[in-house]
């Protein structure tokens, strides 16, 4: 029994009643259940954070949402304005009970961002009521801004200013703002020669049915991006450039330009609104007279400083001259 007296081994048999992996109740199996768990949970939480989002952001801006859907209204308003059709196809307009409440707040007296008369916004706000969604041309950037974009929600907005760092500034307060600077040639102070210019030439290069990309009437604005000038505009609205002194520009141009648009427009029996701001100026009053025409005024829908023109193009318009009088006509 002496050779059995040196080292000895010693063999340790696992539990039969348990796994070689550790059974349930084991602290790594207890681990591991808890850690998927976790996992699950923190999945079920980010899918609903990230949806909740999404919907806040659409609540938000309904815009934003429907970025591709306005792209492609965009698209649509654009190439019915080539074919003399308005922008009523591109979306819906605003609820009834949204525009007027726009309305009501903007015109306010106590609303210390506007800069144009309640009467004069009410008037304005009518006609878009009664076109949008369309294709709104605005000369002039201001307080009533945001104003005009939002109650032609679902069309497409221009605005036209003759500041290129106010765009700029406008541009990053709203973003998707559609604006262009405007290098306007001419001065208030030129107006009498300028008027007198476009009466000679009313049957030549300043006529009322012209592309204004290649005309040379000094009163033409030609500088634009090319597809403006193929748009069919429902509505123009002229608040700019400025004409408060001799040296301004004046908005002898913006007028003019806004008659030949107008005029323009192909397909019978369309119409374009034309509103003209500050129209107890002699400038405004005497350019709208002589290139949107009195008989085309509509005196319902006009203020002391607001005039209102609805003026028709087609085949049927007149070449040589822009009134039927040819020129302008007093009532």
């Amino acid at each position: 029994m002496k050779g059995l007296s040196g080292a000895k081994l010693l063999v340790v048999h696992p539990s039969s009643n348990k796994s070689p992996g550790g059974g349930a109740g084991s602290p790594g199996a207890v681990l591991g259940a808890r850690r998927r768990v976790c996992a699950a949970v923190f999945l079920a939480c980010f899918a609903c954070v990230s949806l909740a989002t999404t919907l806040l952001s659409a609540a938000r801006d309904p815009g934003a949402a429907s970025g591709g859907a306005s792209s492609r209204a965009f698209a649509v308003s654009s190439a019915a304005g080539g074919s003399g059709g308005g922008a009523a196809a591109a979306g819906d307009g605003l609820p009834g009970y949204v525009f007027d409440a726009l309305v009501q707040y903007s015109s306010a007296g106590g609303n210390s961002t506007a800069s144009m008369p309640g009467a004069d916004v009410r008037a304005i706000a009518a006609v878009l009521k009664r076109r949008a969604p369309c294709n709104l041309l605005v000369f002039g950037l201001g307080g009533e801004t945001p104003l005009w974009r939002a109650l032609n929600h679902g069309g497409r907005t221009v605005f036209l200013d003759e500041n290129q760092y106010y765009v700029s500034h406008l541009e990053g307060r709203h973003p998707g703002l559609e604006a262009y600077d405007v290098a306007y040639t001419t001065t208030v102070r030129e107006f009498p020669d300028l008027l007198d210019a476009a009466r000679a030439a009313s049957a030549a290069e300043c006529r009322p049915v012209q592309n204004l990309l290649f005309s040379d009437c000094r009163l033409a604005i030609n500088d634009l991006p090319n597809q403006l000038y193929d748009v069919s505009w429902d509505v123009i609205l002229v608040d700019g450039p400025r004409g408060y002194t001799a040296s301004s520009p004046g908005r002898m141009s913006a007028i003019f330009t806004a008659g030949v648009l107008a005029r323009t427009r192909a397909g019978e029996g369309v119409t374009t609104d034309v509103l003209v701001h500050d129209y107890e100026r002699e400038v405004e009053r005497a350019c709208s007279r002589e290139f949107l025409c009195e008989e085309n005024r509509i005196a319902e829908t006009s203020t002391r400083s607001l005039a209102h023109f609805v003026v028709r193009g087609g085949s049927a318009v007149r070449r040589d001259a822009f009134c039927s009088g040819g020129g302008a006509a007093a009532h």
